[in-house]
């Protein structure tokens, strides 16, 4: 699945969403390499939703605007940040499944 307009809306803050919504979103811009380039804001959510434990990496490696690259979730250690695990531990197996099932 893509990132699509409601999903930048979400990210932005232009529209009211839950904390469900909200990080749904933000896993459709990590899964959508693309997104990695947009503004420093949108890394920098990215990352932090990544760290928290709230989103994977995405399937595929991705670029930044900088040229650096970020990792798809297969390439990290199981259990280190952005790993399927990692989201496991911290948030429970239903939420990284349900994270993981935004890809399709």
């Amino acid at each position: 699945m893509n990132m699509n307009l409601e999903d930048i809306d979400i990210i932005e803050g232009n529209v009211e969403a839950d904390e469900t919504a909200y990080y749904e979103a933000l896993q459709r811009a990590i899964n959508a390499a693309d997104a990695w380039k947009f503004q420093g804001a949108y890394g920098r959510a990215m990352m932090a939703a990544i760290e928290a434990g709230f989103c994977l990496l995405g399937p595929r490696p991705a670029e930044d605007a900088y040229g650096g690259r970020i990792p798809g979730r297969d390439e990290v250690q199981a259990g280190s940040k952005g790993s399927r695990a990692y989201v496991a531990a911290r948030r429970g197996e239903a939420w990284a499944s349900r994270m993981a099932g935004l890809e399709t």
